[in-house]
C-alpha cells in the first residue's frame, strides 16, 4: 500500500513538473513571437532553460534518479539545502552532464551554447541577437518538443499549439542587399560564439539539432485550390531542391563559423600535415595580407583574430602545394 502511494506521489510531482515545463516553453515562444516585446533573446533563453530543466527533473523523477545535490556519508545521504531549508536541485547543465541524461549530444550542445550565452548577456540589453541566432533558438524548441513526446508520449507535445509566426521579411534580392554586412552584436558575444563553435566538429556544427537552418523560396501554385501553406518542406535531394540551389545564392552571411589560429593548425595536422605549425600559419597570413578586412578571410574580435572557413580552404591548398615540406619527418 505504501509503495502504491509513493508511486502515485512520484507521478503526481512529475506531472506537475511537466505542466510547468510546457507552460515555460509556450511562454518562451509567445514572448519571442510578440512584436511588442524587444527583450526577446534574453527572455526566450531564460524561459527555455527553465522548460528544459523541469522536463529533465520530471524524467528523472519518474525514473527514480536522484537529482538533488547530496554528499554520501557512509550509508546515509546528506542533502544540500538552501538557507530556508529547501533541497538544492540540479541545474540544467548538471542534468545534461549526468550519464543518465536521455538527451543526444547535438541537442545538449545547443543547450550548453544557450546556457553560456545567457551568462554573457545576463542583466544586459543586447539587441540584434534575435535574428542572428534564430536558427539555434528554433532548434532548441524543436528539440524540446521532440523530447516531450519521446519521453512522455505524443500527447505531451506542444506542436499543436504552435504555428509559424507571420513575417514582414521576404527573401528577395533588394532586401538581401539592404542588410548590413555585419550585425551590431557586441564583440564579447561574437567571441563567445566563435569559441563555442570552434570547439565543435563539422558534423556537430551542421547538425539540425544544434542550429535549425531553413531556406525559403516563394512558390507560385499552378492553379486555384492547391495547398496554400506559408512553408512547404521538400526533400533536399529532390530536383526541386537542386533547382533552388541553382537559382538562390546567399549575398551576405548572417552567421559564419569562426576558428582560432591554433584550431586551424591542429586541423591541418590531423589532415596529415604534421610539420605545419603556428609560425607557418603566421607567415602565410602575413604574406597574403589575410587580416585585411577587404579580403574577407576573418574578423578581429577584441584582442583575437578569428578566421572563416574560407581561410581554412586557403591554408589547406597551401599545405597541399607544399606537401613535401609539411609531411616530411623532422630533422634529427
Amino acid at each position: 500500500m505504501a509503495s502504491k502511494k509513493r508511486t502515485r506521489r512520484v507521478h503526481s510531482i512529475a506531472n506537475e513538473l511537466l505542466v510547468k515545463s510546457r507552460e515555460a516553453a509556450l511562454c518562451a515562444v509567445q514572448v519571442f513571437n510578440n512584436p511588442l516585446i524587444r527583450f526577446k533573446s534574453e527572455s526566450y533563453i531564460v524561459l527555455m532553460v527553465i522548460a528544459w530543466t523541469y522536463l529533465l527533473h520530471a524524467y528523472y523523477r519518474r525514473k527514480g534518479i536522484e537529482y538533488r545535490y547530496f554528499e554520501q556519508r557512509g550509508k546515509r545521504r546528506s542533502f544540500h539545502r538552501t538557507r530556508q531549508g529547501a533541497f538544492k536541485y540540479w541545474e540544467l547543465e548538471r542534468c545534461l552532464n549526468t550519464k543518465e541524461s536521455p538527451i543526444d549530444s547535438d541537442s545538449a550542445n545547443n543547450l550548453r551554447f544557450l546556457i553560456g550565452l545567457r551568462h554573457e548577456i545576463e542583466h544586459q540589453m543586447t539587441m540584434n541577437l534575435d535574428a542572428y541566432l534564430s536558427g539555434r533558438y528554433q532548434a532548441c524548441i524543436l528539440n524540446y518538443n521532440d523530447y516531450l513526446k519521446k519521453l512522455f508520449g505524443k500527447e505531451a507535445g506542444i506542436d499543436e499549439h504552435l504555428m509559424y509566426a507571420l513575417q514582414f521579411t521576404e527573401l528577395s534580392h533588394e532586401q538581401a542587399t539592404g542588410m548590413p554586412v555585419r550585425p551590431k552584436v557586441p564583440d564579447r558575444i561574437l567571441s563567445y560564439i566563435a569559441e563555442f563553435d570552434g570547439a565543435l566538429t563539422h558534423e556537430e556544427y551542421n547538425s539540425a539539432r544544434f542550429s535549425y537552418r531553413l531556406l525559403f523560396k516563394r512558390r507560385v501554385v499552378g492553379k486555384p485550390g492547391q495547398a496554400d501553406k506559408v512553408v512547404e518542406f521538400i526533400d533536399p535531394n529532390s530536383e526541386a531542391a537542386k533547382q533552388v540551389d541553382k537559382e538562390y545564392f546567399v549575398l551576405k552571411e548572417v552567421e559564419r563559423r569562426k576558428h582560432g589560429a591554433k584550431q586551424i593548425v591542429e586541423m591541418m595536422r590531423e589532415e596529415g600535415f604534421a610539420q605545419f605549425n603556428t609560425h607557418h600559419h603566421t607567415q602565410l597570413w602575413k604574406e597574403l595580407d589575410a587580416k585585411n578586412p577587404a579580403k574577407g578571410y576573418g574578423q578581429q574580435l577584441g584582442s583575437q583574430f578569428w578566421w572563416y572557413d574560407r581561410w581554412i580552404d586557403t591554408v589547406r591548398a597551401h599545405c597541399k602545394e607544399n606537401a613535401d615540406r609539411y609531411t616530411r619527418p623532422p630533422k634529427t
